[in-house]
């Protein structure tokens, strides 16, 4: 970490700690030839480790400085950097480059977070297997069940697309300079295109957003625009309950019901 300073505007915390650093790769384990994309390198906490196992890793990093730090530390048969704003970047076109899923790791900066994983999702169908050190508060609503406080918008856009599973927390001395929050670790597998749903992803967006944007009204109520009390009803839900409390499959089936017209 000497010679850089942490930059706010970037959301840097560096990890530092071996052990948790270990514990990561670990998790992701990566194997000789696997295509793994690191969003957010940072200083190389990370990149060694998986340069190593895997023998080459494409990142993306938005400081220059750190960028340049990378280039010089790293040969180019066992980096390509990409110098980008992850939220900016032309996934879809990263993906098609190569015909090898995207292992796709990192340790998101807190304010890009959500946004990010949202930009990603679309990518799935190229993706094997996503792990992201995230705001624990992020993960918990990631994997969140039905009925928590945690359970939102965000747990069933992803949940509808992903397999997710919390796997550990870091703590904060882990980091340097420690953030004020704690951090975990989440593993995000894309369920397999013929194991999902046959419903328009735009429909279902639509009803999820419009179900979480007055979660604290009833179906009938939020969804007013969207679906009649009846069209509810024929989709097998309450239109009585509120967002919070359905599970995934009852969002795809209000989904359906809309796509139907």
């Amino acid at each position: 970490m000497e010679g850089h300073r942490a930059r706010k505007r970037f959301s840097q915390n560096f990890l530092h700690d071996a052990h948790y650093i270990a514990r990561i790769v670990d998790a992701i384990a990566p194997a000789p030839g696997d295509r793994i994309v690191e969003i957010g390198p940072g200083l190389g906490a990370l990149t060694a480790p998986l340069v190593e196992r895997a023998g080459h890793v494409t990142c993306v990093e938005i400081d220059r400085d750190l960028a340049a730090r990378l280039r010089a530390r790293f040969a180019p048969t066992q980096l390509t950097l990409i110098e980008a704003d992850a939220l900016k970047l032309d996934w879809r076109a990263l993906a098609q480059a190569d015909a090898r899923p995207l292992a796709i790791v990192g340790n998101l900066p807190y304010h890009i977070s959500t946004p990010l994983l949202f930009a990603l999702a679309p990518l799935a169908d190229r993706v094997s297997a996503q792990h992201f050190m995230l705001q624990k508060e992020v993960v918990d609503r990631i994997v969140a069940a039905p009925g928590g406080k945690d359970y939102g918008r965000l747990s069933v856009m992803l949940q509808f697309r992903y397999r997710v599973a919390r796997l550990f927390v870091v703590p904060a001395g882990a980091f340097s300079p420690a953030p004020k929050v704690q951090s975990a670790i989440v593993r995000m597998l894309p369920i397999p295109q013929g194991e999902l749903p046959p419903v328009d992803a735009d429909a279902f967006a639509r009803v999820v957003s419009a179900a979480f944007g007055r979660r604290r009204k009833t179906l009938r109520n939020a969804l007013a625009e969207l679906l009649p009390e009846d069209a509810i009803r024929a989709a097998g839900v309450d239109p009585s309950a509120r967002a919070e409390t359905l599970a995934v499959e009852h969002f795809v089936r209000l989904a359906a019901r809309l796509d139907a017209g």
